[in-house]
């Protein structure tokens, strides 16, 4: 996943949940404060993520963002959020 890719979930996962403020947590949280890290730490496929102020809502990030969702379909199976809690 390219930072631009998780760029692209965060504002899907806003849409979803009408949050604005999201932790991404496991490997692609690396590309917060490294854009453009080495190849190795982009190989992962699903972005780690819930709301700040409601992690509860990582439900809705799953089910509309998640693996084999219209939205992982979409990019060609490229790339997909998990909701995870805190």
């Amino acid at each position: 996943m390219t930072r631009e890719e998780l760029e692209h979930i965060i504002r899907a996962s806003a849409d979803v949940t009408d949050q604005y403020e999201f932790v991404i947590v496991g490997s692609q949280s690396i590309l917060g404060p490294v854009p453009h890290p080495e190849d190795v730490f982009t190989m992962s496929a699903e972005a780690h993520i819930y709301p700040l102020h409601t992690p509860e809502l990582a439900e809705k990030i799953e089910g509309a963002l998640g693996e084999s969702s219209h939205f992982h379909d979409t990019y060609g199976y490229g790339y997909y959020a998990q909701g995870v809690g805190p």
